[in-house]
């Protein structure tokens, strides 16, 4: 009797599990149903979307020598040139050090539905890099660590035509073939650097080959400012934007391209009491080269041209006295050159920078210089950079040791704002750790 109650029990137990698996686990049906909703939503992505991006970065940097500098010692420009105390010793010879998190970024990028036929996506992005201290002689004045816009643009695209708008980096700038240097100054004074607002048109010609045409207003960095000027009233009171064409040329392995700009900045609006109409034109020439498959990645750029401070170089413009008391102005020629070669490894991937840019000054018989690379009656000749990193890369971890030496040629200004006499060669040599975690 036990044994057939026991029984029973197990046949009333297993009957029961096979109608609950049966009610639990779907049919080939419900199976099929299923997959063919997940393959219509797939076809069918949602109208609008975004996801989030950025890193926390944090970096340790050591200088030998003073240098010009933004945001507290965070970003290098050029060695300071020699200054003598009254026992002959260089005040600009003391190192310095800091460690800082404030180029850490958070971005949004999003799409929406459709827009006259164009696919529309949409991109935000800041860091904490903003900064009302204007320099030293601020007294330490003004907040650091300031959240500021970088990139917020809008994008529709066509098959063969994309229209952007808003701001985002300088035509100039080319993101596929960017240093790969660790320091923050991604090769600035060597490589144009900056944002501005403005409007892009993308145009491809054959798959491979695309023409942009862009116009823009500078904002964040702009031209340095005359006599009677405020920060970039220049770009303020020009009537026309700065007007960009490129060509570039892109296959899998290779980023090729040449461009040109015109820009027409009025400094001021009034001078010797008067209404002044001058401006400073300016041209601009650039092209580049990128090389890359799964063992290397080899990169060239070069950059001649007018008034090229709003790009963060060396450079700016002269002002000249006329009859009537009024200034005048004409730009002063910079040129720069940079390579960088890397290893594409996923995982240790080592590399070096080397850059050049040189003072080609201006017209003979100005009166005042407007320029980055000026200090008192001393001007810098040339500039030139080298740097040597490894990157050791794990998942989305990244931490990446980097030295960097940077040289400057000092003279005392001449009639055609060229370093001339009583030259002195300067260098500061940079060491850093960069510490970066993606998402």
């Amino acid at each position: 009797m036990k044994k057939t109650t026991i029984s029973l029990g197990i046949v009333s137990f297993l009957l029961f599990s096979g109608k609950l698996i049966s009610q639990v686990t779907p049919s080939n049906e419900d199976l099929l149903r299923r997959i063919e909703a997940l393959e219509a939503e797939k076809a069918n992505p949602k109208e609008w979307d975004a996801s989030l991006y950025g890193w926390v970065r944090t970096e340790y940097n050591f200088d030998s020598r003073q240098s010009a500098y933004s945001r507290e010692f965070q970003l290098n420009l050029y060695p300071l040139d020699e200054k003598l105390d009254a026992n002959g010793k260089d005040i600009n010879g003391a190192g310095g050090s800091n460690f800082l998190a404030i180029t850490s970024r958070v971005g949004i990028r999003f799409k929406g539905p459709d827009v006259w036929g164009a696919k529309a996506t949409g991109n935000i992005e800041a860091d904490f890099f903003g900064n009302t201290e204007l320099n030293k002689t601020s007294g330490g004045s003004g907040s650091t660590g300031l959240m500021r816009l970088r990139h917020a643009t809008a994008t529709l695209t066509w098959p063969k035509t994309a229209v952007t708008f808003g701001q985002t980096w300088y035509p100039s700038v080319i993101s596929d073939v960017f240093p790969g240097v660790i320091n923050f100054n991604s090769g600035i004074m060597f490589n144009p650097f900056g944002w501005a607002g403005q409007v892009r048109v993308a145009q491809k010609l054959t798959p491979e080959l695309t023409l942009s045409i862009v116009a823009y207003k500078d904002r964040e960095f702009q031209t340095a400012n005359a006599t009677g000027a405020s920060a970039n009233s220049a770009t303020f009171n020009s009537s026309i934007p700065t007007f960009h064409g490129q060509l570039q040329y892109k296959t899998k392995t290779i980023t090729t391209g040449v461009g040109a700009e015109y820009q027409s900045l009025k400094p001021v609006i009034e001078s010797a009491g008067l209404v002044s109409t001058e401006k400073v034109n300016s041209e601009m020439f650039f092209g580049y080269f990128k090389y890359a498959n799964d063992k290397i990645i080899t990169k060239l750029y070069g950059i001649t041209g007018g008034n090229l401070n709003h790009l963060v170089m060396l450079g700016g413009f002269a002002g000249y006295t006329e009859p009537n008391g009024q200034e005048s102005y004409k730009p002063t020629k910079t040129s720069a050159f940079w390579v960088d070669v890397a290893s594409a490894n996923s995982k240790i991937a080592p590399g070096v920078f080397f850059g050049y840019t040189k003072n080609s000054g201006v017209d003979a018989g100005f009166k005042n210089l407007y320029v980055r690379g000026s200090s008192g009656p001393r001007i810098l000749d040339a500039v030139w950079r080298a740097s040597a990193r490894v990157e050791f890369k794990q998942n989305k971890f990244n931490i990446a040791p980097e030295i960097e030496y940077t040289a400057a040629k000092w003279g005392d200004t001449n009639t055609e704002a060229k370093a001339g006499n009583n030259s002195k060669d300067v260098g500061n040599l940079r060491g850093m750790v960069r510490v970066m975690y993606s998402f």
